[in-house]
């Protein structure tokens, strides 16, 4: 090794040692709970190691009702905001005239509190004694009939989370895409402007492959954060979204922690090394999919 690669080594070591304390050890300790059965948390003693924490958490109906919301609000949420971003920001970049004023407006949900902006859509959908919420005052001027959003039928519910969700990310993505747009090369529309390409033929040809790394970027991140979402249903739903049955696998780690049926950090483990081979997985098979794409194109 010479001179220049220790130097390089030596500018890595700070990071390095900052993954490792805060990244690598707290996932090897997480895996050394998963496998120590009938842990106690206050003697610190565990009776065996093995795979039961594993088997008692995808056993648990809470965990299976966690998981069942998450996957739902990814499929959901993660493609539906994704494309709703993608025509915002086209829209956005055909605009001349107070271009930055609108890109500003979009953005501002972005820099809002989560739990704020979700108290605002408890009110909004919220059926209380005195109103039955912003939301049903709309859906009576078209002659249908009141829904319970919070406490109602459980796609009620979940149409909530999942409205509420995309509602979060969008901003951030509209911002992304809005600087993937404004990088594509002019020439290049002028060029198939003169071919005669019409605006669809464009798009399809230009525009989305130019911006297509930014729109996988998004992808991925997107599944990353949907498989992470807890604070957004608290703030729907209340602390006790077991009872609500709008729980996620993140809330059942939370619970297995501190909630009411806490004092089980074995159980939390297995569930999150479960999610997070869930994540490692579909990420893989993103990542996977984007170079077998790469390749073909």
């Amino acid at each position: 090794m010479d001179r220049e690669e220790r130097k390089a080594w030596l500018y890595l070591l700070p990071a390095m040692i900052f993954l490792g304390i805060f990244m690598v050890y707290p996932l090897f300790d997480v895996m050394v709970y998963s496998v120590e059965e009938g842990y106690n948390s206050a003697s610190q003693t565990f009776r065996g190691v093995g795979l039961y924490n594993y088997a008692y958490v995808l056993r648990d109906p809470y965990f299976l009702q966690a998981l069942k919301n998450t996957f739902i609000l990814v499929i959901i949420t993660v493609p539906v905001s994704t494309g709703i971003a993608l025509l915002i920001s086209v829209g956005l970049n055909s605009i001349t005239r107070l271009k930055e004023l609108f890109q500003t407006i979009f953005f501002l949900p972005y820099v809002t509190n989560t739990l704020a902006v979700g108290l605002v859509f408890m009110i909004l959908f919220k059926k209380t004694p005195y109103s039955d919420g912003f939301v049903n005052l709309i859906i009576h001027f078209f002659g249908g009939s009141t829904v319970d959003f919070i406490e109602g039928p459980y796609w009620a519910k979940m149409f909530v989370m999942c409205f509420y969700t995309v509602w979060v990310v969008l901003p951030f993505k509209i911002l992304i895409l809005t600087s993937a747009l404004a990088s594509v090369d002019p020439d290049l529309y002028k060029a198939a402007r003169v071919d005669g390409a019409s605006k669809g033929r464009i798009f399809r040809k230009i525009t989305l492959p130019m911006i297509s790394p930014m729109i996988f970027y998004l992808v991925i991140t997107g599944f990353i954060g949907a498989f992470k979402a807890y604070a957004d249903e608290v703030a729907i739903f209340g602390t006790n979204l077991n009872a609500a049955g709008m729980n996620t696998i993140v809330g059942f780690v939370y619970d297995m922690l501190y909630g009411d049926s806490g004092g089980y950090p074995s159980y939390a483990a297995a569930a999150a090394l479960i999610l997070f081979v869930i994540v490692l997985t579909i990420t893989v098979i993103n990542l996977l999919v984007r170079r077998k794409n790469s390749v073909i194109s």
